[in-house]
């Protein structure tokens, strides 16, 4: 069987470490930051790690060899 080709949007979006688990950066911070809590900006500013379902699906569907 030929090589399975990673999805070109995931590898820019999605880091796999080093135990499987996946990690994203975190949403709704783009704009209209005046109206979002401190709390939720203060929090979201580095990367969170994908619920394990969610993991499951990007590693089988995008990410093949992460």
């Amino acid at each position: 069987m030929p090589k399975m080709k990673t999805k070109s949007a995931a590898k820019k979006r999605f880091k796999v470490t080093g135990t499987g688990k996946v990690k994203a950066g975190n949403a709704f911070k783009r704009h209209c930051m005046g109206v979002k809590p401190q709390k939720m900006k203060r929090t979201s500013r580095g990367t969170m790690v994908l619920a394990k379902p969610d993991g499951i699906i990007v590693k089988r569907n995008f990410l093949p060899y992460g």
